[in-house]
């Protein structure tokens, strides 16, 4: 036995490492992972380059989405045979938008012991320098892939007081944007990409001139999108109020339709979709 622990069962230890930069990793990890019989890693190529970095020499063992629930009931057997095993993840805390839940939740049944090893997570990290309220706050993940899907669970949040977080990938950082602003309005955000990395770049302001120049947001690398919770004073803007502000635009043929829209909605912070609805009754009233 290597001295971590005493007990007939091994331990199993929740190990978070960095996201980026590897002097995140905290000095009770390194040891942790210097003294356990095994390592779970999400992606053991990845691991390896951490191991390294620190001379660290371990055995190690994949565990990952597709093999979790077959490679975890070997771990468990392991830990109960008396062996200390460390879960890590790719980047960041274990379990969090991260494989390990299985495991996690095999060893509790088996009445083993778990130890968090706390350290780096993207979305503290990014809700550290956002600026928006962070008593409370709500982590909703990956979005769904599919528009149809992502708008449905985007519509679900468009009355979250709370500061919203969410991950996402650089194919659907833009298309994932344009739908927040259709559903949620032109709600301030901040865009973190490539956290604790070289390249990191943290953009701040309302969607909709991020989108406007969106070619100067680089779309390379992993995405932590903050966005600042609803206001009250927003839901109780009437539908008449919309259409008098819209008519003050339309009503001498200053501006298209759609750019009506564009200022109403930067205006309001109210969702497109439903600026855009009013405005097709008020320019059949106008006869545009």
């Amino acid at each position: 036995m290597n001295g971590i622990s005493e007990n007939k069962k091994g331990i199993l230890y929740v190990v978070a490492t960095p996201i980026g930069n590897l002097e995140d990793i905290t000095l009770r990890a390194l040891r942790i992972l210097r003294e356990v019989d095994l390592i779970a890693a999400e992606d053991t190529r990845q691991t390896r380059k951490l191991l390294e970095a620190y001379n660290i020499s371990a055995s190690l063992i994949s565990l990952h989405e597709h093999n979790e629930k077959l490679k975890s009931s070997s771990i468990v057997e392991r830990i109960k045979a008396g062996k200390n095993v460390a879960y890590v993840s790719d980047a960041g805390t274990p379990c969090i938008s991260d494989p390990g839940y299985y495991l996690i939740s095999l060893a509790q049944s088996e009445e083993i012991k778990i130890v968090p090893v706390p350290g780096v997570s993207a979305v503290i990290t990014a809700m550290s320098v956002c600026g928006f309220p962070a008593d409370e706050f709500i982590f909703c993940g990956f979005l769904s892939a599919r528009q149809n899907k992502r708008r449905q669970a985007l519509e679900l949040l468009k009355k979250e007081r709370r500061t919203i977080i969410i991950y996402e990938s650089p194919m659907r950082i833009l298309s994932t944007l344009e739908d927040i602003l259709i559903i949620l309005g032109d709600r301030e955000v901040v865009i973190a990409r490539e956290l604790t990395k070289m390249f990191e770049e943290i953009k701040r302001g309302r969607i909709s001139p991020l989108l406007k120049n969106s070619n100067q947001l680089k779309t390379k690398g992993e995405f932590t999108i903050i966005i600042k919770g609803a206001e009250e004073e927003q839901q109780k803007i009437t539908d008449e109020e919309i259409e008098k502000s819209l008519r003050q635009f339309l009503e001498n043929n200053e501006i298209s339709m759609r750019d009506a829209v564009a200022e109403v909605v930067a205006m309001t912070g109210l969702p497109k979709n439903r600026i855009y609805k009013i405005a097709v009754k008020v320019e059949k009233k106008l006869n545009i």
